[in-house]
């Protein structure tokens, strides 16, 4: 079905929590198989971040998508998805709203006298650059209201369509603080093929890693999150950040699976389904609460410290401020939201 037959008049069964953010349409395409684009209009951009967040390097976020056809099992955002009546699992898969109008709504947010300018975080709930962005294009719009209000901004994304805006990040780099930053977990094939079913590749995360570099931009990345069992070995961790660096990322954060509200029920089913001789010590780490217990932390960042060292990657990014000359180096502001 061709996406402009599929008009706004159509009586199409959207759920009931879609009327809460300005449902527009629905839309299906062979393009996209077993996905569904809810079209809306927003009535905000900018969303502040709960709480004092004093271990952020940002206070507001802006994401032009509500659920994500990457996947991912162990999706920290996935109970987003209940307040619009979707549940967190195969909904938020398959079921993406769109938020046709970000762009110039947040334009808008940003003429505001109150605005400071403060740094703004892309990619920390739903990722930007997920398969419905070669579509609907919304992170140009995003990128250029920012820069054009003097606003520093972070990317952070699994998503290979990053490519298409380098040009664009490069040049707004040489106006505003800008950061860039891939999330690249699990450097087995067929593990990533699992976990990650609807992501590009690790190989195809590495090129984009050196295609940031290429042009002109730090790269961040997010080793995360580290999977007990499955990818926290010290070889696994070695392999994979030996692949990074060689790839040309500048630095590296590294850190553990968190299983917060209903995602922690969808990931145990997948696991009980392809690991389940892993249930067990899955239920004894998480026995009390969302987060590993401090031990194994610990234990993970003393394995984690002499690899970046031994790979010559900064733990933390460094902070920068915007150059005026060509090419202008971008800094990651790094993202600790995953």
């Amino acid at each position: 079905m061709r996406w402009d037959r599929q008009g706004v008049s159509v009586d199409d069964g959207a759920l009931p929590g879609l009327q809460r953010i300005g449902f527009v349409r629905t839309v299906r395409t062979p393009q996209f198989d077993n996905v569904t684009f809810h079209e809306v209009l927003c009535k905000s951009a900018l969303n502040k971040v709960p709480g004092t967040a004093e271990h952020l390097p940002f206070q507001y976020t802006v994401n032009g998508y509500r659920g994500c056809s990457h996947a991912c099992r162990y999706c920290f955002a996935r109970p987003t998805h209940e307040y619009l009546e979707f549940d967190c699992g195969r909904d938020f898969d398959s079921q993406v709203v769109v938020k046709t109008n970000v762009a110039e709504v947040l334009r808008r947010e940003l003429r505001r006298p109150s605005w400071r300018r403060e740094t703004v975080a892309l990619g920390t709930n739903t990722d930007p650059y997920q398969r419905a962005e070669g579509r609907y294009a919304l992170m140009p719009g995003v990128i250029g209201a920012l820069a054009d209000s003097g606003t520093p901004f972070s990317i952070l994304t699994k998503g290979t369509l990053l490519r298409r805006d380098l040009p664009m990040l490069t040049e707004v780099a040489r106006r505003v603080r800008v950061g860039v930053a891939v999330s690249l977990a699990v450097g087995d094939p067929e593990l990533h093929s699992r976990v990650e079913p609807g992501t590009p590749s690790p190989q195809a995360r590495l090129g984009l890693i050196s295609a940031v570099r290429a042009a002109g931009l730090d790269c961040h990345v997010m080793v995360a999150p580290v999977l007990p069992g499955l990818t926290d070995s010290t070889e696994h961790l070695d392999d994979l950040l030996s692949r990074i660096a060689a790839a040309g990322a500048t630095s590296a954060t590294v850190f553990g699976l968190h299983l917060r509200g209903s995602t922690r029920g969808w990931f145990m089913d997948w696991l009980a389904r392809t690991y389940p001789e892993m249930v067990g010590e899955y239920r004894r780490l998480y026995r009390r609460g969302a987060y590993l217990p401090p031990e194994f932390r610990h234990e993970l960042s003393s394995r984690v410290s002499p690899l970046l060292t031994k790979h010559r990657l900064a733990r933390t990014p460094q902070r920068s401020a915007p150059v005026r000359a060509a090419p202008a180096p971008v800094v990651a502001a790094q993202q600790t939201l995953f």
